[in-house]
């Protein structure tokens, strides 16, 4: 894994915003307010919250759903097509979005839902970047014992045009730092017999990341994913002062490590408990004095 060093700044207050009211009268969401705070977190449905977005708002959104049975969320489901169709309205041109998910087994068969959103994503104007995979080599044994173990999920990165983003990681080649002797032959065109030359010491890296899955006790949520995977995508493909959303907010995962990487975050979260999680998890972090 790359070897970022984490960043924080202050803020004096965290809000959660309430508005499972459902009142239209709710204001829109502004860059001015966006950018007057770090951090916005409304407990509702990320359609009620999109829907206050003005078009092309979003840098980025690091988010994993809820899929299939494999994950439950005190009771919620979510449409979507119509949470798709609204994200396709508010991201920029050149923004990303990285949808981490995986397929329930039933009956001895793979759902293959993620394959259809996936599609579904494409149909409706984004390009499919890269189909990327986070391996869980502390994934637990399958109760089904004629299959092999289910060790990763998909992390499909959409990017609506061509990202204008890409701080990719990269990682030592195997030669760094050696010195090649180059024979006449590949250096003729230089006009020299022995031309000797240093190997570049680092390289792109592979589109697998290897992270053990977060343990339910570390945010009291079932499903919470790594933060160096959050973390990872967010200096990828946002830059400093960006704004970050997660439609499906959870634990809050991609709200911490966007604040620690200086970029505005919006969250939205249904349920008015992991808010609460949220707020425990998160508001020491914004009220630490700053690195700075």
């Amino acid at each position: 894994m790359a070897d970022w060093k984490l960043q924080t700044y202050q803020n004096t207050e965290m809000t959660i915003e309430s508005t499972n009211d459902n009142n239209s009268t709710n204001p829109a969401i502004t860059y001015s307010e966006c950018y007057a705070q770090p951090f916005l977190l409304f407990n509702e449905s990320n359609l009620e919250t999109m829907k206050r977005m003005p078009d092309s708002f979003v840098d980025l959104v690091v988010t994993s759903p809820p899929y299939d049975n494999l994950r439950t969320y005190n009771g919620y489901s979510f449409d979507f097509e119509s949470v798709a169709k609204e994200l396709f309205r508010i991201m920029k041109q050149g923004s990303i979005i990285v949808w981490v998910v995986g397929d329930a087994t039933v009956n001895g068969s793979e759902i293959g839902s993620s394959f259809k959103q996936a599609l579904y994503f494409k149909e409706i104007g984004f390009n499919l970047h890269d189909t990327m995979i986070w391996h869980k080599p502390n994934a637990m044994p399958n109760v089904d014992k004629s299959r092999y173990c289910q060790s990763f999920e998909y992390m499909f990165v959409f990017s609506k045009g061509k990202p204008k983003t890409t701080n990719l990681r990269m990682i030592p080649t195997k030669n760094a730092g050696k010195v090649i002797k180059r024979t006449t032959l590949q250096t003729q065109n230089c006009n020299k017999a022995n031309r000797v030359d240093k190997t570049n010491d680092k390289r792109i890296d592979f589109n697998v990341y290897t992270l053990n899955v977060g343990g339910k006790k570390e945010a009291e949520h079932p499903a919470i994913f790594p933060e160096q995977l959050a973390n990872d995508h967010i200096i990828t493909w946002s830059n400093e002062w960006d704004i970050v959303y997660d439609p499906f907010a959870g634990s809050g995962t991609t709200g911490k490590m966007a604040i620690l990487n200086k970029r505005k975050c919006i969250m939205s979260e249904i349920s008015s408990e992991y808010c609460e999680i949220i707020r425990k998890r998160l508001e020491p972090i914004i009220n630490a004095p700053s690195l700075f």
